[in-house]
């Protein structure tokens, strides 16, 4: 189930969360490692990713520069739990997405009662088993098998990277490019090497018999 919601502004600053129940100290711990994977968290990240503990998986959105957290069991359905935020982010950004932005003055948890709207939304994904929302997630989600996961203890002790796959994709292109140029300097050496011997037999019989007759 939903255990609790953190909303952030990129520049680290808590702009709303739900009001939970602070009796799990696991509940606790997830809290403060969201606030260390804020640290982690830049423009070059991963839109969306899972990172899992033990008990608990925390699920991210970046959205318009905004950090949207779940917290909810690990067994818990990834689709539920971006559907969740996913509507979590439209509302926020619809009733305070301009001020969120425009206003670097606010203060934390300016907007602690968009709590009203977070207690509402979990009621309707309490229960996993509820046809209804597995059937809205089929139709209205995009497949979440391409979002990101990682295990807690890499990203946070081992300084695993939650970037964009992109950069290693351009340093690939640019390798192969490399590669792709090494490849054709050797084959033009190799057919200097197989031809050059012909090319100057060639020239020296042409220079001989215009020496011989001219």
């Amino acid at each position: 189930m939903v255990k609790s919601t953190l909303i952030f502004r990129y520049d680290n600053l808590p702009l709303s969360g739900s009001v939970d129940d602070d009796n799990e100290p696991g509940l606790i711990k997830e809290k403060k490692n969201i606030k260390l994977l804020m640290g982690k968290l830049s423009p070059n990240s991963e839109p969306q990713a899972t990172i899992e503990s033990e008990q608990y998986a925390i699920h991210y959105l970046i959205d318009n520069q905004i950090y949207y957290f779940v917290i909810t069991d690990k067994s818990y359905p990834r689709k539920l739990a971006f559907a969740y935020l996913t509507e979590v982010s439209t509302e926020f950004y619809n009733s305070h997405g301009q001020e969120t932005l425009n206003n670097l003055s606010l203060r934390p948890y300016a907007f602690i009662n968009f709590d009203n709207f977070l207690s509402k939304t979990k009621k309707i994904y309490l229960d996993q088993r509820t046809q209804s929302n597995l059937d809205r997630i089929n139709n209205d989600l995009n497949d979440v098998k391409k979002i990101m996961s990682k295990n807690i203890e890499d990203l946070l002790y081992r300084g695993d990277s939650l970037d964009k796959m992109s950069h290693m994709s351009e340093s690939l292109k640019s390798q192969s490019l490399k590669y792709r140029k090494a490849a054709q300097k050797i084959n033009f050496e190799l057919l200097i090497r197989q031809y050059a011997p012909v090319a100057v037999v060639s020239l020296f019989a042409v220079f001989l018999i215009w020496y011989m007759f001219f």
